[in-house]
Parts: C-alpha cells; structure tokens; sequence
C-alpha cells in the first residue's frame, strides 16, 4: 500500500480526547528472534491490566496467535488476540490494521494496553506512520516500538539463524552485504526501535555477548537502549509504559524504505506442509533440523499430532536450530493434524523441503 493513500475518515462518534488514548506497544523483530515467547511473558505478568493483542502471521496457520491465546489470562481472552494473515501489516494497514483496531476499541471493558506483534518481515515505520491516520490518532499512540534481535545470531555476524542461506548470497560479493532485503529489513527494525531486547543471551559467552552488542550499536540511535533477556523472561515494567508516542518522531527515524511509493517482499516466500501423525517429537524434530538445514530455509514453526499423545507439540525452528514442547492437550472441537509454515527465500526449494519433513 503506497504511504500517500489518504487515509480513512474517523468513525463516526469518534471524538478526539472523549476518552484518553490507549497505549500500543510494536514489538518487531526478524524470523525467529522471541517476539511471541516475550509477549507470552508479559501478559503471564499482567499485573490485572487488560491487554489486547494484535499478531500478524506470515503464512495461514495462526501459531503466534494459538501460542499466545494458550496462555489462560483472564486479563487477555482468547476474544483479544486478533490474528492479521492476509499479508504483511505495514502493507495491509488500511483493509486489516485499522479494523482490527475498532473492534478491540469497540470491547468492554475497555482494554488498558494493546500488544502489536508483527511478522519478522514487517517494516515498523509505515505501521507507525498510520498512527498519525485521524481515525486511529485519535484513540491510540504509540508508547513505544521494541525490536527483538537475536544475540546468538548476531554474535556469529547474522541477523537470523541460516547461516546456508544468508552466506551463499554474500559469497558472491561481500560489498553487496548491506544491499541483501533481509539486512535492509533488520536495519530499519532497528533504527525504528525505542528500546532493543537482546534475547537468547543465554545461548552466547562473553565475547559473543559483546560482539553482538557491538553489532547493533552500529544502527541504534544515541538514546536507545539494549536490554539483555533470556527465554523471554523481561519484566513488563521494563517494556511498557515507554510513554515514547512514537509517532510523533518517525519521519526523523531512518528507513531504506524512505521515498518509496511501496514495498513489496518478492524476496521471501511461504507455503505449509501438512503432515500426518508423527511417531514421537524426537522424530519430527529431527526432520524440523534437517530441513531447516537447507538452503534458503528461513523459518519452520507448528503444531503436531504425535502418536498416543493426547497433547499437541509446538515445534519451532529457526534455521538448524528447533525447540519443542507439549504446550496442551487437543480440544474435541479440533482436527489433530501436524501442519508446519515454511518460510523462506523466494528461491526456496520446496519440494525438497517437503520430502525432508515427510521423511
């Protein structure tokens, strides 16, 4: 969606300053790095706000939604997690954004604080941007973006965990590096951030640590932050209540995007792999690891049936790297079927990864 299209009229019986603007929080991030783990955490430790969330899904199983509705926070029904699958938000924000928004807005009781989690391809500057729409500036603000960057990627020079993928586009030409889409997306992540949270610190040593830090240092801005976290586990006083309205100040926020009448994400590509039951989570772990091992794999996640389980196993794998547990058991209104969101490069081989994962 081009960045000049007008923007919508305010709904009617929408009054500027009738109630006081409901903070929203952007947590960005590429493939992989914790977003959802650490929105999971935070509304675990609501503290009695009510939250709304609004996660938007790269592909058309909601796996960032089933996780974060799994939770069970009577703060945060199941009704307040609103999955946008059509495309990436900073591309939809008219027809999927701005209506997601209404009926949250629309709920009693009012929510306090709403959670925006977008795909690891979005870019958070047009999302900001839309704030300033009159129909959305007048009950929202931005009260701050966080980007989530991986510090064991980061510590080994990447900015996702494909090392297959992303080396064999450098190997070309190492001047191109900072020409690669996946680069430019991180970039403007992080020159749009009001806070970083450095996750998975516990997977890097000291010098890794540093490297990592050393690594962002060259895109943040003066005042922002970096906050080291491990599982997720960061305390919500520290997220929320930035009080940054962000939108306010995004024109001057740096994007490689600036200018353009519209961005698109040819460069990547995603499709599902439906599975029938599994043996033990062993098994399809492994073949979770084989395939993310491939090239041009960027991403695997979803849900498993395994066999004489009456659980559902969450698997997620960025690159070769896969983690997985029971997160609950099945409900008798749902199909048991394994089914996997493959994300990847535009030229990913599929059929080979389908082979891969069938075993």
């Amino acid at each position: 969606m081009s960045l000049d299209t007008p923007a919508p009229a305010v709904p009617t019986g929408v009054l500027a300053g009738a109630r006081a603007r409901v903070p929203c929080t952007v947590v960005t991030g590429f493939l992989g790095s914790g977003k959802t783990t650490i929105l999971r955490h935070i509304l675990e430790n609501a503290g009695g706000r009510r939250f709304a969330v609004i996660v938007n899904e790269f592909g058309d199983v909601g796996i960032d939604g089933e996780v974060l509705r799994g939770c069970g926070i009577d703060t945060c029904p199941e009704e307040n997690v609103v999955e946008l699958a059509n495309g990436c938000i900073c591309c939809t924000v008219a027809d999927d954004f701005q209506p997601a928004l209404d009926a949250i807005l629309s709920r009693e009781p009012m929510v306090e604080h709403i959670l925006i989690e977008t795909s690891g391809l979005a870019l958070p500057k047009p999302l900001v941007q839309a704030f300033n729409w009159p129909a959305i500036r007048a009950r929202v603000t931005v009260d701050g973006v966080i980007t989530v960057a991986d510090a064991d990627a980061l510590a080994r020079g990447l900015v996702a965990h494909d090392p297959a993928a992303l080396d064999a586009q450098r190997a070309a030409d190492e001047t191109l590096d900072h020409d690669d889409p996946i680069e430019e997306v991180f970039d403007d992540q992080i020159a749009c951030a009001d806070l970083v949270i450095l996750s998975k610190t516990d997977l890097v040593d000291t010098a890794g640590l540093a490297a990592a830090k050393e690594r962002l240092g060259a895109h943040l801005g003066a005042s922002v932050k970096v906050v080291p976290s491990e599982n997720g586990a960061i305390s919500p006083d520290i997220l929320l209540g930035l009080g940054a309205a962000t939108e306010d100040v995004i024109e001057s926020r740096y994007s490689h995007h600036d200018g353009a009448d519209d961005h698109e994400h040819d460069d990547f590509d995603t499709f599902i792999v439906t599975l029938p039951a599994v043996e033990s989570a062993e098994t399809l772990v492994a073949r979770v690891e084989a395939a993310g091992a491939l090239p041009d794999v960027l991403r695997i996640k979803g849900f498993a049936e395994v066999s004489g389980k009456r659980m559902r196993l969450l698997v997620q794998g960025v690159g070769a790297r896969v983690t997985s547990h029971f997160d609950r058991a099945w409900s008798a209104d749902e199909t048991r079927a394994t089914r996997l969101v493959v994300i990847g490069l535009h030229d990913i081989d599929r059929a080979a990864v389908e082979r891969v994962l069938l075993g």
